[in-house]
């Protein structure tokens, strides 16, 4: 072989490594500022012992909302698990939400869920994005400020 040139990984390598980059978690961290607070914390470690996924980015999408600087009030997630092999959407997001009953019920006011098999990321691993938060209400959207 030439110096300077490398030898691409076989195949079988290749399916061997890319399972164990893709588990590593990806964050934004709390309302983008790059620490990681208690609910994403909670987040994380509720999905992870209830699925066990090959893929879980969560996103705090909290920042772009209006909520106070620092909040853990907008999440969206892509859970990529085996225990989704035969389920239906509805029956993979109950399953999501079953994990995390209590930050539901308390501190998350949204929750955006992509919920794969791993064949299913295979063919498209992205974290979808969220369109931009209009702020206020229905009621207060569109009338004019005093």
């Amino acid at each position: 072989m030439e110096a300077g040139l490398q030898r691409m990984p076989s195949v079988p390598l290749l399916r061997r490594l890319v399972p164990m980059a893709t588990r590593v978690c990806s964050s934004r961290g709390s309302a983008g500022s790059g620490a990681v607070g208690p609910v994403e914390t909670a987040i994380r470690t509720k999905l992870e012992q209830a699925l066990n996924p090959e893929v879980l980015e969560l996103r705090n999408e909290s920042s772009g909302h209006a909520v106070a600087p620092g909040s853990e009030t907008h999440f969206r997630v892509a859970v990529v698990s085996s225990r989704f092999e035969g389920l239906s959407p509805l029956q993979r997001h109950r399953l999501v939400h079953e994990a995390l009953s209590e930050e539901l019920a308390g501190p998350v006011h949204a929750l955006a869920i992509q919920a794969r098999t791993p064949a299913q990321w295979r063919e498209n691993p992205q974290l979808d994005t969220s369109p931009p938060c209009l702020g206020g209400s229905k009621k207060t959207r569109g009338t004019p400020s005093p």
